[in-house]
């Protein structure tokens, strides 16, 4: 897969999705041969840092000790100190806690009791402060850093099935800074994979609203040229 071919399809998806009343996003989609995603040793948890813009703000909010109180307050969106974390003994207001936030930072030294309070929740929807993604800090971090870092942060898991799925962009965005988005996926993914490319069935990139556009397909123009 290169450049070239991405922007083409890039181009594609966004002509045959038509206008819409909103701004779309656009999706990698990466479908995967030869693994089987119940095993452990198959499975791919990545998080990777694009290049660009997503185009959408990522919500983060920082599960701390007092420590971080005052970064926390300038930095991120929201945050909760630990002293506040037995207010959240009801299930609903943990998952709307995990709705409204994109990522969680949370203070190392108190992570079992961020486990304790938030962990049935945030768990299964795969938003526990993760160390892959830096995501687990010492009571002296500096934040800023990642939280712009994680400004540019997708997530590439294949949860049940063997496809990837994440966001790259959305479509009032330049096509090339999405196409390097894309590329960044798939050359950080071919680093994880067992056999590499040979473990990539197809690519594909769609808008919310669009069917989905195979990175590499010759178009009828180019067909033509034949």
């Amino acid at each position: 897969m290169d450049k070239e071919q991405i922007l083409s399809a890039l181009a594609k998806a966004k002509d045959i999705s038509g206008k819409r009343n909103f701004n779309q996003s656009f999706d990698l989609i990466i479908n995967l041969t030869g693994l089987d995603v119940k095993k452990q040793e198959h499975q791919v948890d990545s998080f990777i840092t694009l290049p660009h813009s997503k185009g959408k703000k990522a919500k983060v909010c920082a599960l701390i000790g007092p420590e971080l109180e005052e970064q926390a307050k300038s930095v991120c969106d929201s945050f909760i100190l630990s002293d506040a974390f037995d207010r959240y003994k009801d299930k609903k207001e943990i998952k709307k806690l995990a709705a409204n936030f994109d990522f969680f930072i949370a203070q190392a030294n108190i992570m079992p009791k961020v486990a304790t309070a938030f962990g049935r929740v945030l768990g299964p929807r795969g938003k526990m402060p993760n160390p892959k993604s830096g995501s687990v800090v010492p009571p002296n971090a500096n934040l800023k850093p990642l939280y712009e870092k994680l400004q540019k942060t997708v997530r590439a898991t294949t949860k049940s099935a063997p496809l990837i799925q994440c966001g790259i962009g959305k479509e009032n965005m330049d096509l090339n800074d999405i196409a390097e988005n894309a590329l960044t996926v798939y050359n950080s993914l071919l680093q994880v994979l067992p056999n590499e490319k040979h473990n990539i069935k197809g690519i594909y990139v769609k808008l919310t609203m669009g069917m989905p556009v195979k990175v590499g397909e010759k178009t009828e123009a180019a067909k033509a040229k034949k």
